[in-house]
């Protein structure tokens, strides 16, 4: 059964695979669009330590559509975030194409030793940051320090993985990492729900990144049935939930100024909601859902079906945005809109190489970002062609 009107299933396996080539030759390693920090210039004096100018670099090399990170010294490298991506996207490939499973879990096993070798030293648990220094608005988060956001991301690839294999190992994994949610991280109270600080190095109250925390405890919950697992993930998505707003949205954080609603981390929190309900039994959640799905549906998308970035104004056209929408609108069977969400990223951001670029504007950003781009990317074709096709 295909729901798919504009691509056919050989079509959508040249992409896959034509993208899949594409990462394995870089290793999967590359640049991102915040790793200017990288730069050797960024251990001189001043440079080192200055918030504004660290800031100010971050926000404008994310923006300027040429690659000059080879002339400042930024080399290449893996992105833990790539590895859990990667995971989860071979997982369902290898459901779509058992004559390859040998190809898919080899790449998988390396992916393991890799993520390993780049967890972040020190914490209770299994649990991962960027691999470059970030100097975010409201705190500052070093190489490698450990996020909720990156740490729910790849080990919701690695529960996806477990969940079609039962490998003891991943298993160990994921108990580990739900162990550094609830003891490293700090949290934010009303009453009894609290938000998950979104590293163990500040107090952020972000809604998406305190419902990937909740994912994960609702995912160990379901790995071992110990019950205090799914408490602690229905206090913060009581958190969640109270602070939504009337007409179904989520502002991105409470208690700063970023008041704005944006596709994928509206999506972040549907698809950690919808998670946390079906596997905690806790359908009274429903209603919260539903209004964020419909105000998700019907404001976050054009008139065309294609995804806005922002509730109030379309551009930019961005490889992550795309991606995670076919995600999100697959999660919820919306497989028809989803398929003209496809449609729109093999139009405005593929490259006949076999390549997403990063985002369009005024102008085309062309650089092939591994962990922004063409690792969402081919999580969103690999979840597209395992449920559009048999």
């Amino acid at each position: 059964m295909s729901t798919n009107n504009f691509i056919t299933k050989e079509k959508l396996d040249d992409i896959i695979f034509k993208l899949i080539n594409y990462i394995k030759k870089e290793d999967y390693k590359g640049y991102d669009p915040y790793d200017v920090l990288n730069s050797p210039l960024f251990k001189l004096p001043i440079l080192s330590s200055n918030k504004l100018i660290r800031f100010t670099a971050q926000q404008v090399f994310r923006r300027i559509p040429i690659n000059l990170r080879p002339l400042i010294g930024i080399k290449k490298e893996f992105n833990p975030v790539t590895g859990g991506l990667c995971i989860q996207a071979y997982t369902y490939l290898s459901k779509c194409y058992p004559e390859k499973k040998d190809f898919f879990q080899n790449e998988i096993i390396y992916l393991l030793e890799k993520l390993e070798e780049s967890k972040s030293k020190g914490y209770s648990g299994y649990c991962w940051g960027y691999n470059f220094d970030w100097e975010a608005r409201y705190t500052k988060i070093p190489k490698y320090c450990p996020t909720v956001v990156a740490t729910g991301i790849i080990t919701n690839g690695l529960y996806e993985y477990w969940s079609y294999t039962k490998d003891e190992r991943v298993k160990k994994i994921l108990i580990s990492s739900a162990n550094f949610v609830l003891d490293d991280l700090n949290r934010s109270y009303e009453g009894e729900t609290f938000c998950f600080s979104y590293s163990p190095n500040d107090r952020q109250k972000v809604y998406n990144a305190t419902m990937k925390g909740a994912r994960l405890l609702s995912q160990v919950y379901e790995l071992t049935k110990d019950i205090k697992y799914i408490l602690e993930a229905k206090k913060t998505v009581d958190f969640v939930v109270r602070n939504q707003n009337e007409d179904g949205s989520w502002y991105y954080s409470k208690g700063d100024a970023r008041k704005w609603v944006d596709n994928f981390h509206t999506a972040y929190v549907l698809d950690s909601l919808k998670s946390f309900i079906e596997l905690s039994g806790y359908n009274e959640y429903e209603e919260y859902l539903k209004r964020g799905l419909k105000y998700y549906l019907e404001n976050l998308f054009d008139e065309n079906g294609y995804p806005k970035y922002y509730s109030d104004r379309f551009y930019p056209i961005d490889a992550t945005n795309t991606a995670q929408s076919i995600i999100t609108l697959i999660n919820f069977n919306e497989l028809t809109k989803s398929s003209q969400v496809l449609f729109f990223a093999l139009d405005n951001l593929y490259n006949e190489y076999g390549y997403f670029y990063y985002r369009r504007k005024f102008l085309m950003h062309k650089t092939p970002y591994i962990r922004w781009s063409l690792s969402w990317i081919l999580l969103s074709l690999s979840g597209f062609r395992s449920k559009s096709y048999d």
